[in-house]
Order: structure tokens, then sequence, then C-alpha cells
């Protein structure tokens, strides 16, 4: 794929640079034969979703990070083909010899097995219950979730083990699991947090070309809280000079839509996410670029991104304390308790038995 920017509207990056471990690499450069400019004309389709079996031992993380309210989650999927331009997992693409660029969007792996290994990690002698999230990385409800329904699997599962489980998405495909959802919150077993990034759907569709309009969203908070789910919002991510802006007003329609709590995130830019994030907003919003990146320094130490925990999620600095106390603010206009943390109920766990086990004897 070309390492020039090129605009696909149903992709988010605009290029597919080769990653941190590729052992060999390429650019275009212009050779005098015009060939540059005929193969950017020729080149208006956007790269097709291609989908890979990835079998796995283990599915469940375990995580040991101060700054994240989990220690166990579940990814379905390795890539998303949401295509969100800013999002902090593009480089983890880069450890399967992929870019963090077209192709995170467009190379997705599944773990078609991945029920399987969850029950059997459950049934494991030395398991101890804690919640577990699903979409720690990346979504668990993008597009190809429809057909193959890893996620739904991982659920009814969940469900029979009475396993809690915390889903954090940007898919409005959430609700077609409110069934098992619901039992589960009647158990106080499930909570679900909906992130949202921007309330104007030509900037959504620029920043997350295959996600759910924020309509879509705000539509799943209500179903879900009917449902009787605990569901919060996630303004993520929070970006300079680009959707602060909507911060308020993103917190206030939470709220309407029956939010119980709200987070948000500052904008992160991790290795190549920095350099496709530039690309984009060149490309898009060239007439800010600047202002927008001078702002996400100053929020990191005159940095693009600072990974320190306690840094990376909020920033520092006068700009990003702005935000936190915007954000507090408006939380408390909108009657969100912005410090309420779903507490899920791991005392309810137990194995049921297992597939051929002996359920009774007869003496007879």
């Amino acid at each position: 794929m070309p390492h020039r920017p090129t605009h696909h509207k149903t992709r988010g990056a605009l290029t597919n640079p080769a990653g941190r471990f590729a052992a060999a690499g390429a650019d275009d450069f212009d050779d005098g034969w015009g060939t540059l400019d005929a193969e950017a004309l020729a080149d208006d389709t956007p790269p097709a979703t291609r989908l890979h079996a990835d079998p796995a031992r283990r599915v469940i993380s375990r995580n040991d990070s101060p700054d994240v309210p989990f220690s166990a989650s579940i990814n379905p999927y390795k890539g998303c083909s949401h295509g969100c331009i800013y999002c902090f997992a593009r480089p983890t693409h880069e450890y399967l010899d992929h870019s963090a660029g077209l192709d995170f969007e467009t190379e997705i792996y599944y773990k078609p097995d991945a029920a399987e290994r969850f029950e059997a990690e459950l049934r494991a002698p030395g398991y101890r219950c804690t919640p577990i999230t699903l979409g720690a990385n990346t979504d668990p409800y993008q597009p190809d979730e429809r057909r193959l329904r890893i996620t739904r699997a991982l659920l009814a599962v969940a469900r029979r083990f009475n396993q809690p489980i915390s889903i954090v998405t940007k898919g409005a495909l959430v609700t077609r699991d409110i069934d098992v959802l619901g039992e589960m919150a009647a158990d106080n077993l499930a909570s679900v947090m909906v992130s949202v990034t921007s309330l104007d759907a030509t900037l959504k569709r620029r920043l997350e070309p295959r996600a759910a309009g924020p309509g879509r969203r705000f539509a799943a908070i209500e179903a879900l809280r009917r449902a009787g789910i605990p569901v919060g919002v996630l303004v993520a991510p929070v970006i300079p000079a680009l959707t602060d802006h909507e911060l308020e007003a993103l917190v206030a329609r939470a709220a309407e839509a029956g939010a119980l709590t709200a987070g948000y995130v500052l904008l992160r830019l991790p290795y190549g996410v920095k350099h496709l994030f530039r690309d984009w907003l060149a490309a898009h919003y060239p007439d800010r670029a600047a202002h927008v990146m001078s702002l996400i320094n100053q929020s990191h130490g005159g940095r693009d991104y600072d990974a320190r925990w306690g840094q990376r999620m909020r920033g520092s600095g006068v700009h990003a304390e702005l935000i936190a106390r915007r954000f507090r603010l408006a939380c408390r206009r909108a009657g969100i308790d912005a410090s309420r943390r779903i507490t899920l109920d791991t005392g309810r766990f137990a194995c049921p038995p297992a597939a051929g086990d002996q359920k009774a004897f007869d003496f007879a």
C-alpha cells in the first residue's frame, strides 16, 4: 500500500507505513515518469477488510497498570475496522508484522475458539473470579462481530458461570445482546461504558469512519438503561481545539440518555500513531493542525505523548487542567457522579456442570 497520504472516506489512516519491527521498508519516490500521479489517480478504491482466524491458547489477559480500572480483560479481535485514526491500540498490530496504519483497520484477526478457551480458563482450579473487561484494546462490537458473534459467545459463557463482565464500546451493535446483558445485570454481573467523541457527524466520519454515529450511540445508552443495564459514557478521546469544545454538550446528552457515570481520556498518540494523526490533521484540518498539535504538546510536557502512568490518560499543564475542571463541572451540572464506579458482584461465580458430567446416579 502507498506511503503517500491517500484519503478513503471509509478508512481512517491515510498511509500504511512499515511497523517498528519490520525488517525492510519501502518509500515512494518520483522517478520522473509521472508514476506517482498516475498511481494516485488510480488509487480510489478503499482497501478491503481481510479476516484471519487466530486460535488462542488463552484469552484472559492480566494487567497491573495503576491508572486503569480493571485487572483482567479479553479482546476477541486484533485490529479494528472502525478505523479510528486516534486509536492508541494501533501499534499493537506491529507485533503481527503489520502496519499501525491501514493494516490495523483492514487486517482483522479474530479468535474462533475464544468461548471454548474462556470456559477452560474459568474452570481452571486456580481461577479466582474478578470482573473482566471486553474491549480494553479493540472494540468487541466492531462491524465483523455482527457475523462472527464471538463477543456474543463469550457473554453466553460468562452468563453460565455468573462471571461479571464490563464492556467498553463505540458500537451500537451492543444492543443486539441486551437479552443476555439484561439477565446478567439483574444479578449485578454486567455493565457497559459507551465511548463518544463528537456530536458533529462530519467530524465523526473523518475521525471514526466505520463506528456508529453519535445518535446511535446515545440511543444505545437509552436502550441499555431501559433494560436495567448499568451504563456510563466515556468521552474519549478529548482532542484539543478539535473536539474539546463539545465536552459539556456530550456530558449533558449522555445524562439525558441515562448514563450513570462518566469519564474522559485526553488524546493519546503512542509510537506511530503520532505520525498517522499528524498526516490526518494536515489532510482534513490544515488550518488548525499546528494549533491542535501545539496544545497536545503543552499537555504532554512538550512532547506528542507522555506515556507515564498517571499522565497518559489526563495529561498535565494548564490546558489539561482546564479540561479536567470543565469535565467535573459539566458532570455536576448534568447530575452525573463522575466518581462513581459500577461495582459488579464476584460472589455469584460458580462452575456449572461440564458437558458429559454425570448429574445423577441410578442405584436401582
